[in-house]
């Protein structure tokens, strides 16, 4: 069954490229990116792992941090990262889970029935501290992931949880944002001093508030 926003996400126990890995544990009190691969040596996901660890820094910066998986054993893992450090002129700073059992994947509902067992685990779960999944995409094995716009997820997800605020189509870090229907226009001035325009009685528009 598949896992919808908002659920706990499967803790689970696993062997990776940095030792064994208690899921929840390893989320602590912070955010995680959970996202998987077809398999090892694949041309698309070894672009995608080499560009994940350049952006760990920024990942780092919204306390948020990065896991793989993939459904290929230990020993593959290694080499493979071999291959991500050289092709991708970078170091593959995070763990990969070897799920070669798919019982993370077959947790995780990864695997669609009527395809390869390989071919369609590629997700993407960002889970919050509270251990709650916040957001999932599936990519099909053909289009390689945007790892900016999960950025710009995480950065709405933290604003959105702390204020109460909605961001609108395409809207990037630092640009203005829409007051949460439950806001009314009496309670704006002090939840939002920095001021507003009123578009429409239902679209309410106001500064970036953490700012």
């Amino acid at each position: 069954m598949a896992i919808r926003l908002g659920e706990t996400a499967p803790d689970f126990t696993a062997e990776t490229t940095e030792g064994t890995i208690n899921f929840h544990d390893y989320i602590g009190d912070g955010w995680v990116v959970l996202f998987s691969h077809p398999a090892d040596f694949t041309p698309v996901c070894t672009t995608e792992l080499g560009m994940v660890a350049k952006l760990k820094d920024e990942f780092a910066k919204r306390n948020t941090k990065v896991i793989a998986l993939s459904v290929d054993p230990l020993n593959e893992h290694n080499e493979w990262v071999k291959d991500i450090n050289e092709t991708q002129n970078t170091i593959v700073n995070y763990p990969l889970i070897a799920d070669s059992d798919q019982k993370i994947a077959e947790l995780y509902d990864m695997i669609h029935p009527g395809a390869s067992g390989k071919a369609t685990v590629r997700s993407v779960f960002v889970v919050g501290p509270d251990k709650k999944v916040k957001l999932t995409l599936t990519y099909p094995p053909s289009t390689g992931r945007n790892f900016q716009e999960i950025l710009r997820v995480i950065d709405s997800l933290q604003l959105t949880a702390n204020h109460s605020v909605a961001t609108p189509a395409d809207w990037k870090n630092g640009e203005d944002v829409v007051i949460s229907p439950s806001i009314t226009d009496e309670q704006i001035p002090e939840k939002f001093p920095k001021g507003h325009t009123r578009i429409k009685p239902y679209l309410r528009i106001t500064p970036q508030p953490n700012l």
